[in-house]
C-alpha cells in the first residue's frame, strides 16, 4: 500500500478510541459532550416503552425458548450499532481537535557602552568599600538584569581603552568588570574626552534602534587629548545618549587615617560637575550624583527603567481538526445499522 492508501485509510484504526489519545484532544465545542450523557438515558426509555408495549400484545414465543435461542441475540446488534454511530456523531460534533502554538519574540535592542573610570581617585572610600569596586558591583547587577542588549565596556584613566566590545554574552561581561583594576592603564589623570571617543567608536556604526552610553568618573577631565564637550558633540550627532554619573562626595571631606598623635586626619573633596553636566546635556541624557552606594544603585535602576527594549510578541495557534475521523467511524456503523436492519437479522427483531 503506497503513502498516498496509507494516508486515505488512516482513520481505520482503533487507537482512536484508546484514553491516551482522547485525552490529549482539545474540544471545539464541548457542549456536546454532554449530549454523550443523555443517549443512554433516552436509548434506555425506548426501550422500556418497547417493553410495555410488547408485554401488553403478549409473545407469540414461548419465554423459554426465547431464552435458549442463542440467536435471540441478534436482536440487540442494530441498536447497538445505531447506538454506537449516534454517539461518535456526537463526538464528531464536538470537534476534537490538537492545537499548536507558535510564540515569535521581536526585540528591538539597545546598544549600551558603560565607561568607568579607574584613576587613583577611585580609590577613596566614601563609597564601600571604595568608589571602583561599588560601581563595580553595580554595573554587573546592571548587566545581568538586562535581556537581548548589547553591552560593552570601556575603562580610562589617562588613556582609554576598550576592555570589552558590544555583546550579549553577559556572564563574559561580567568576568571582564571583575578584572577591572587600578593598574589596568599606568598613565594617571581622567581623560574624559577620549574615554567617550572610544565608546563612541564603538557605537557609531551599531544599527540598534537606540544607542547609550553610560559614563561613571569622579573627577574633572585633566588627561588626553579629545576635550569632552567635542566628544559629546559627536555622540550627539551619531544619534547616541549619554548618562552620567559622579560617582563620590561633590564637597566634603573623608577621614584617611591618623597622624602620630591619633588626630584624625581628613581629606577635602572638591569636585565641579559642571563637566558631567554639559556631556550629559549635550548627549540627550541626564546627569545624576551618586554619594553612596544606594544612591549609586537607584541610579542604574533608574536608567535601566529609561533604557528598557521594546520586546513584542506574536503568537501563531495552528489548529487540526480530527472530526472528520470519527464522522466516518459514525457513517460506518450507521451503514452496518442500516445493512442489518434491511436483511435475516430484521427477523429477530419481531417478537
Amino acid at each position: 500500500m503506497d503513502q498516498k492508501s496509507e494516508d486515505l485509510f488512516s482513520w481505520f484504526s482503533f487507537e482512536w478510541f484508546t484514553p491516551s489519545v482522547l485525552r490529549n484532544f482539545n474540544w471545539g465545542n464541548p457542549q456536546f459532550l454532554y449530549v454523550l450523557l443523555l443517549i443512554p438515558v433516552i436509548f434506555l426509555i425506548r426501550w422500556l416503552l418497547l417493553y410495555r408495549s410488547k408485554t401488553r400484545i403478549g409473545l407469540s414465543v414461548p419465554e423459554e425458548v426465547l431464552r435458549k435461542d442463542f440467536t435471540t441475540i441478534l436482536r440487540l446488534i442494530p441498536p447497538l450499532l445505531f447506538f454506537i454511530s449516534l454517539c461518535l456523531l456526537v463526538v464528531a460534533l464536538a470537534r476534537p481537535q490538537k492545537t499548536t502554538e507558535r510564540v515569535e519574540q521581536i526585540t528591538k535592542g539597545i546598544d549600551i557602552m558603560i565607561v568607568l573610570d579607574i584613576s587613583k581617585s577611585m580609590e577613596m572610600q566614601d563609597l564601600k568599600p571604595n568608589r571602583l569596586e561599588a560601581a563595580k558591583k553595580t554595573a554587573k547587577e546592571f548587566i545581568l538584569g538586562r535581556h537581548q542588549d548589547r553591552i560593552g565596556i570601556v575603562v580610562f584613566s589617562g588613556e582609554a581603552f576598550s576592555l570589552s566590545p558590544l555583546t550579549t554574552d553577559y556572564d563574559l561581561l561580567t568576568t571582564y568588570v571583575n578584572e577591572i583594576k587600578f593598574n589596568l592603564i599606568e598613565q594617571g589623570g581622567t581623560a574624559i574626552g577620549s574615554a567617550l571617543a572610544v565608546g563612541i567608536n564603538r557605537l557609531k556604526e551599531s544599527r540598534a534602534d537606540s544607542k547609550v552610553i553610560i559614563l561613571l568618573s569622579d573627577g574633572d577631565n585633566n588627561a588626553g587629548n579629545i576635550d569632552p564637550i567635542t566628544a559629546a558633540n559627536l555622540a550627539s550627532a551619531y544619534g547616541i545618549k549619554i548618562y552620567t554619573i559622579l560617582v563620590g562626595l561633590e564637597n566634603g571631606s573623608i577621614p584617611i587615617g591618623t597622624d602620630i598623635f591619633g588626630n584624625v586626619q581628613y581629606l577635602d573633596i572638591d569636585v565641579d560637575p559642571k563637566t558631567l553636566r554639559q556631556i550629559s546635556e549635550i548627549g540627550n541624557g541626564r546627569f545624576y550624583k551618586a554619594g553612596n552606594n544606594r544612591a549609586l544603585k537607584e541610579i542604574f535602576s533608574t536608567i535601566d527603567k529609561l533604557e528598557k527594549s521594546e520586546i513584542k510578541i506574536n503568537r501563531y495557534k495552528n489548529i487540526k481538526d480530527f472530526y472528520d475521523i470519527y464522522l466516518k467511524w459514525s457513517l460506518l456503523f450507521f451503514m452496518l445499522w442500516f445493512i442489518s436492519k434491511n436483511t435475516f437479522l430484521n427477523n429477530y427483531l419481531q417478537d
